[in-house]
Order: structure tokens, then sequence, then C-alpha cells
């Protein structure tokens, strides 16, 4: 027998406490949290007097129902840090993006996730509160997070085409397939007869596409096709051309997937004394930085980074002040035409 009454601890509200008591789904609470317009008026109201009734506090996100900013939206590189650090077209989308947002008042937060822990932590991170929304860069594969936080409520725009489709998810993309297939027609109307490729990673989709062009213009021109992949850096350009000379070693025409590759490429053709473009003509993709000043200078794709990363960025901002998705955005490619091909 106890002297006083018992003191019974009262366990606090949980996302899916509000959604047993509203009779709607946990993501439907989300959307509510997350201010998304992608909710019927009856069900904001079921679940918002839940959220009365209970006295559930979403963490920080949900200090009000109505305006709630956190002033600050996600990056997140699906790439290691290193790969982050040496490509010149991840910097500059970081850079792009940051510039989109000068004057606006809203702050960039660089994030990475690269595993199913990291997704977990970031999509708990995101639905938490701490940001308004997010830009996904750099997926690779069947991606979960894009279809988290669509089903979650939080504003997502991802650059790139996603390799699985995810209803109502907006994303800025570049013709990955219509570039490449230019590259290839430029190395066979410069009279290559042996072209072969370096192919970025094939669980990306800007990979898969541009790797789908070059077959594609080789298909038109009756030429075969020679392939080996490497995963855009520089290093994989290196050996996947060491490769391609012995397995071909009649080849006088490269395309490579991106920009670094092709200069990893030049390196294994200089060690190999062969020329450029006297031996072997190379394209590659990107137009970075360093494609002017390589030796011979590259011809390659230029996909517009800063426009794709400035309307990504308009495209989240848009739907963090309560619009619904856009449709997806396809950016145009252009051929620069250097010493190299």
């Amino acid at each position: 027998m106890t002297d006083g009454p018992v003191s019974v601890e009262r366990r606090a509200p949980t996302l899916d406490t509000v959604a047993a008591a509203a009779g709607v789904s946990r993501a439907t609470v989300s959307r509510v949290i997350n201010g998304s317009p992608r909710v019927s008026p009856e069900a904001r109201v079921l679940v918002e007097d839940a959220i009365a009734r209970l006295g559930y506090v979403p963490n920080h996100a949900a200090r009000s129902l109505v305006m709630r900013r956190t002033g600050s939206v996600a990056l997140v590189m699906r790439e290691p840090d290193a790969t982050v650090l040496a490509d010149p077209y991840l910097g500059n989308i970081i850079i792009a993006t940051s510039q989109a947002l000068a004057g606006t008042g809203v702050q960039l937060v660089l994030m990475n996730a690269q595993n199913d822990a990291d997704h977990e932590r970031l999509a708990d991170y995101v639905r938490g509160g701490h940001v308004d929304g997010v830009l996904l860069a750099s997926m690779h594969g069947d991606d979960p997070l894009p279809r988290i936080l669509v089903e979650s409520g939080v504003p997502i725009v991802v650059g790139g085409r996603p390799p699985c489709p995810v209803p109502d998810l907006s994303y800025v993309d570049v013709d990955n397939r219509g570039g490449a297939q230019l590259a290839t027609e430029r190395l066979v109307a410069g009279g290559r007869g042996r072209i072969a490729t370096i192919a970025g990673p094939s669980d990306m989709t800007a990979g898969a596409d541009r790797l789908s062009g070059y077959r594609q213009a080789l298909a038109d021109a009756g030429r075969a096709e020679l392939v080996e992949h490497g995963d855009f850096t520089r290093e994989s350009g290196e050996r996947a051309m060491a490769v391609l000379l012995a397995r071909a070693p009649d080849l006088d025409g490269v395309f490579a997937g991106n920009d670094l590759m092709a200069l990893g490429a030049l390196q294994a053709l200089r060690a190999a004394g062969r020329g450029v473009p006297g031996d072997v003509a190379i394209v590659g993709f990107d137009d970075i930085e360093l494609a002017r000043h390589t030796d011979p200078p590259l011809t390659t794709i230029r996909q517009p980074v800063v426009d794709q990363a400035r309307i990504m960025t308009e495209l989240l901002l848009t739907q963090i002040a309560g619009n619904s998705a856009a449709d997806p955005v396809v950016l145009p490619t252009q051929l620069i035409e250097r010493v190299s091909a």
C-alpha cells in the first residue's frame, strides 16, 4: 500500500498518435505540419483538431501551424565528400544555388546522404522542420529519399531525372541524351571510324542517358559500339581509356561521359603515345573551366549548370510559398568545338 497518489508519466504524443486520432495517414499529418497544399480542407481540420486535443508539438517545425519558416533550405549531395570537393560540376551547383538564393533571405545548408542510415537521419532532420525544403543533386539508383520527402509533404526539387518516377516530384534535368548524340555525331562527322565511349555510372540517369545518346548516334551511322564504364572521376577515365586501348588498338575517337573522365583519358592517351586529335579525337561533357585549358583544349558538350541551379531554386521557393510541384523541366545542351575533336 502506498502513502500517496501514484504518479503516472504520460508519454508525449507522436505523429502516429495524431494520425490515429484524426483517422488519417501519417503522411497526411506530415503534409499538414509542413504546410503542403496537397491536403483537403476536411483532412486539415481533422489533423489540426487532433494536434490541439493531444497537445502534439512537432519539434521545432510547428511553433505555428500557419506560418512557420526556418529561412533555410538544404542542398543534399548524394556523393562522398571527396567527390563533391573534386567534381567541378557539383561545385558549380553549390555556387549557383547560393547565388540564386542571394537577396531572398534564405540560407543554404549543405548535407550528404550516402547510405540508408543517412537517409533516415536526413529525413528525420527535414521532417523535424529544420529546413523549409530540399534540393537534391547527384542521385544514384532507386534513391528512396525523394519519395520519403514527397510523402512527408516536404517541398523538394531534384537536379536530374529520377531513375524511377515519383508522383508530385519536381525535377530540372538537361538533355543528356541529345548532348551525347551531338558529341558522337561530331566524331562521326570528323571521319572517325572506331568510336568508343567512357560511359558514366549506370545507376545514374545522366550516365545512362548519355550512353543511350552515344548508341543512337552510332546506330544512325551504322557503326559498332565500344563501351567502358567509369564513375565520373578523372582516375576512372584514365583506367577506362587504358582498357579501351587494349581492347581496340585501332580506335580513333572517344566520347567521354563527362569532362573529368575526358581529362583522365587524355592522360592515358598521352602515356600510350597517342596524339590528340591526330591519332584519337575526344569529346567530353559538362564544359567545366578546365576544359578550355587542357592540352589540347577539349571539345565538349556544355550543360547550363547555372540555369539548372537557378530554376531548381525558384521552383523550390515556389513550393515553400504554398504552390504545387511544377512539371519537370529539361534544359538544352550545346556542342562547344575546340581542338581535341
